[in-house]
């Protein structure tokens, strides 16, 4: 069973619960790293609190949910070895997944439904990572992430 960290800022706080209990549904193992609550919290502590978990090997994948996805991407990308994709439909996810092994997959609550994000969120989580000439491409994202000072 896959497990997946979880978190969202306030605006966004409904929207995750939602999707828990969908990922719940779906077999997935989910831990909610917050936001608890709808009140005001700075988007960049869980967007980094996932991205930690995921590269720590914690958790096999990361979702994150704000007001458009945009920031919660930016911040789980500053984490080493995090590769966060804001997706609006399902064929970006199903191709962040084949060419560029994503790790976390961000949504925005204000910009997809709650049926759309689901579908994105079962293809994303259901597409394995093509490798290849994909592979190499990867590798040098991580080795300029791994020199960059």
């Amino acid at each position: 069973m896959e497990k997946i960290a979880i978190g969202s800022d306030h605006a966004a706080y409904q929207f995750k619960e939602e999707m828990k209990a969908f990922l719940l549904s779906e077999g997935y193992e989910v831990k909610d790293m917050g936001a608890y609550g709808p009140e005001r919290v700075d988007y960049p502590d869980f967007g980094i609190s996932v991205g930690e978990a995921v590269a720590r090997g914690e958790f096999d994948k990361g979702i994150v949910f704000c007001g458009t996805g945009v920031g919660m991407a930016i911040a789980a990308n500053k984490v080493k070895g995090i590769r966060a994709v804001v997706c609006t439909e399902p064929y970006s996810a199903r191709l962040s997944r084949l060419h560029n092994d994503t790790n976390v997959l961000a949504l925005g609550a204000r910009v997809v439904g709650p049926e759309l994000a689901k579908m994105i969120i079962k293809e994303w989580l259901t597409t394995g990572f093509e490798g290849g000439r994909h592979y190499d491409r990867i590798m040098k994202i991580a080795r300029y992430e791994e020199n960059r000072g």
